[in-house]
């Protein structure tokens, strides 16, 4: 099992709900989120969030899945980037689940 985490902007959630039906992941949430960038964190990947004292509205997706979803959604976001170059592109992570209690 995996965690896959996705982040975008507000206005990527239908992209990226169709990246999640197309790598069969069936059930995931999504939260509303407020993302920050200030000029003093060069840790940050670049184009994470917009510079700007309000903030970015932003999207967090995540879902426990199988492996081979969470990586079809990964490669579905690659993809996704590819042919929509913005300023904000979608970024995916996958982490391991070591246990699950349910």
């Amino acid at each position: 099992m995996k965690l896959l985490i996705i982040t975008s902007i507000a206005e990527d959630l239908h992209a990226v709900s169709a990246i999640m039906e197309k790598a069969s992941i069936k059930v995931f949430s999504v939260t509303d989120t407020v993302g920050h960038k200030t000029e003093h964190h060069d840790f940050l990947p670049d184009n994470w969030f917009g510079k700007s004292t309000d903030g970015t509205n932003a999207l967090f997706f995540f879902s426990f899945t199988e492996d081979t979803n969470a990586t079809a959604a990964l490669e579905l976001v690659k993809d996704y980037n590819t042919k929509n170059q913005s300023g904000f592109p979608v970024k995916a992570f996958i982490c391991p689940v070591e246990q699950a209690g349910f």
